[in-house]
């Protein structure tokens, strides 16, 4: 018998003091079986990052040719094109060919440092390419809130994110490795 996607509803109220972005947003969302907890709460995190009215969860994890979320123009052009996690060399070089900008969101602790590691060099001559890295201590704090029903704030400045439920307040430190923030 195949695994079927856990559903959850989140609810976002973000407060981008960086971008002055303010928007209420909600959302259904399909857990893939594959998922953890950290990697959902990440892939919210990620919207709030680059909040906008048209962007968009892709199948993701579902899909080895979509992000895990994107930002099209009317026509169609990919805009932004965003990873979770160590995506390969390979991956963002396709990317690259299909989008505008990319952003990498990466977590993992020993991993992502490793995969920095391994790919540093060519990562840097991607110009259109950013790289953030979450804190595995901050990521797991993040998964820790997850629920079935989420009412979650963001604020965002210029050096923290904070992340509210109505039990747990998080401040989160993402490190830009690699390019900007804008999008």
């Amino acid at each position: 018998m195949a695994l079927t996607a856990t559903v959850f509803k989140a609810s976002l109220d973000i407060s981008d003091l960086r971008r002055h972005h303010y928007q209420h947003y909600a959302f259904t969302i399909a857990r893939h079986p594959s998922e953890t907890d950290e990697r959902m709460m990440l892939r919210l995190l990620a919207f709030a990052l680059f909040a906008h009215q048209d962007l968009e969860f892709t199948r993701g994890i579902s899909d080895t040719d979509e992000p895990d979320l994107w930002l099209k123009a009317p026509s169609g052009e990919i805009e932004l094109w965003v990873e979770l996690g160590n995506p390969s060399s390979k991956r963002l070089r396709r990317a690259r060919s299909l989008a505008s900008k990319i952003m990498v969101v990466s977590y993992g602790g020993r991993t992502a440092e490793q995969w920095w590691l391994e790919n540093e060099r060519e990562l840097r001559g991607f110009k259109s390419l950013s790289l953030i890295e979450i804190a595995q201590t901050e990521s797991q704090a993040l998964a820790e809130m997850a629920q079935r029903n989420m009412r979650l704030q963001f604020t965002l400045d210029e050096d923290s994110i904070w992340v509210s439920d109505q039990n747990t307040s998080l401040e989160i430190q993402a490190q830009l490795r690699l390019g900007d923030w804008a999008i």
